[in-house]
């Protein structure tokens, strides 16, 4: 498949219309455009792996480290023994880790020669009485910063999953993380700052003074996009992405579990003519979030959205090229777990030199991909026979469960509310909801106590947490006594 040639956005068709889409992207994103800076596209976990470590033994004052998922393997054993070395000279080391990314894939105490040699470690909503749904939000985040010199973000956990296992015939996970030099490293920098002093003593406010003078070191434009649970700001980036683009959209996605308006923004721009294309796994390495994915097939083939799965072990990556301009890497899902529940990091690049580089890469990923089409009868089927690779097991995302039990919800609500036309591809969700439904009355008329009694649990819970807090917050009103 050769390269298109760029066709630009239609924010760049005169100055006063690029001047708006830069402020309505910067609104969107929540995120001001930095100039200046170098990207380096990196691609799979060997390339990836390599410049972590290689950045980490060189670290001469800091080392900010956060990860949803590390896992207890060699490889990870081999990143702690780095930071260990560098703890002992005297650098500060700073890690962060997800409770629920790290549960079943390594201990608090893995970390304990770290912390003995100076390092420090924090971990992201441990479970906690006083919220009993906080494990819905979590840190998925993969960043790395080294010195006020580099910042390394995108799909990859710390894991050895990610390099295969030939002896099993597994190949290497597809993803993909860049490299980010420049004035944008203080902005990756301040991100995980703000997440380490969420979770405990904040740090000082001259820990970020190294990178207020950070030199140019390249010609790239880019938003680094820090999101927090409930702030949208990469979805809204997406859906105005998928409004602007003019001639090409390709997205490459983990857990693709797209909502309606979203999956509308993408179908509008295919029959605008928009050649829009989406790149997930043949193989999920969580097999129901896989049957969730193709569940939302239908709506956008019969859009002429084209439509590939990968056929090699798993694909991880999640990155968005338009109109050879502008590109996305980070960590961020099109799923509404990573759109509004997780802390995530992204950057957006406006350069067009990268997003060919991208383009090149989707390209030559689509070679190893089987497209999905509509068969005889509408029905949805592969082109060619896929090639095998499935991975097992417990899988490097967040909050699937979640995004599954709101696309559920969303389809249910729409059925009984009848607020809009549902689609076939939402029948495996409605007969979902009916069984879960039919199956929850049918325990409730025979066995009453086994509904009611967590009910009442989970009520004087919930009611236990909301009079503390109000308590907490009436204090805070009540002014002190003359004297006190």
């Amino acid at each position: 498949m050769s390269a298109l040639p760029s066709t630009p956005l239609a924010y760049q068709s005169s100055t006063s219309m690029r001047m708006l889409a830069a402020q309505a992207l910067s609104r969107a994103a929540g995120a001001p455009l930095i100039t200046g800076n170098d990207v380096e596209l990196l691609i799979d976990g060997r390339a990836n792996f390599d410049a972590w470590l290689a950045a980490i033994r060189s670290a001469c004052s800091t080392i900010l480290f956060e990860n949803y998922i590390f896992n207890d393997d060699e490889l990870t054993a081999e990143f702690r023994a780095a930071l260990i070395d560098r703890a002992n000279d005297g650098v500060r080391v700073l890690v962060i880790r997800d409770w629920l990314g790290c549960l079943g894939q390594s201990r608090r105490s893995f970390w304990q020669p770290l912390i003995d040699a100076g390092g420090e470690l924090r971990t992201f909503n441990p479970p906690n009485l006083g919220s009993p749904f906080g494990w819905l939000s979590r840190d998925h985040r993969k960043l790395l910063v080294v010195d006020a010199s580099v910042g390394f973000l995108g799909g990859l956990c710390v894991s050895a999953k990610w390099l295969g296992d030939p002896s099993r015939e597994i190949s290497p996970w597809r993803d993909t993380g860049v490299a980010v030099r420049g004035p944008a490293v203080r902005d990756l920098a301040a991100s995980f700052v703000d997440t380490w002093s969420s979770l405990g003593t904040a740090l000082a406010d001259d820990v970020l003074d190294a990178f207020n003078e950070i030199e140019t070191a390249g010609e790239i434009d880019l938003r680094v996009i820090a999101t927090v649970p409930n702030r949208a700001g990469i979805y809204r980036l997406d859906q105005l992405i998928a409004s602007m683009a003019r001639e090409r959209l390709w997205l490459s996605d983990a857990y693709f579990v797209g909502i309606a308006p979203y999956v509308q923004a993408l179908s509008s721009a295919a029959r605008d003519g928009v050649d829009v294309r989406l790149l997930v796994p043949g193989s999920s390495d969580i097999p129901a979030i896989g049957g969730l994915s193709r569940g939302g097939y239908r709506p956008l083939l019969e859009a002429g959205v084209r439509v590939f799965e990968w056929n090699g072990s798993m694909l991880h990556a999640k990155t968005a090229v338009a109109d050879g301009r502008w590109g996305r890497v980070g960590s961020s899902n099109l799923n509404v777990a990573s759109w509004l529940g997780n802390c995530e990091l992204d950057i957006a690049v406006e350069n067009i030199d990268f997003a060919n580089q991208l383009e090149r890469q989707y390209e030559t990923d689509l070679e190893n991909a089987t497209e999905i089409v509509l068969g005889d009868r509408r029905r949805v089927c592969h082109q060619q026979p896929r090639s095998r690779g499935a991975t097992k097991g417990r899988g490097g995302s967040s909050s699937r469960a979640a995004a599954g039990a709101l696309r559920l919800a969303n389809s249910m609500g729409a059925a009984i509310s009848n607020r809009r036309v549902l689609g076939p591809a939402e029948s495996v969700s409605l007969g979902l909801g009916a069984i879960a439904l039919g199956v929850t009355s049918i325990v409730a008329f025979l066995w009453p106590a086994v509904i009611s009694w967590p009910l009442a649990v989970l009520a004087l819970w919930i009611s236990v947490i909301l009079a503390a807090r109000y308590v907490a917050a009436r204090k805070k009103q009540i002014p002190p006594k003359k004297g006190d």
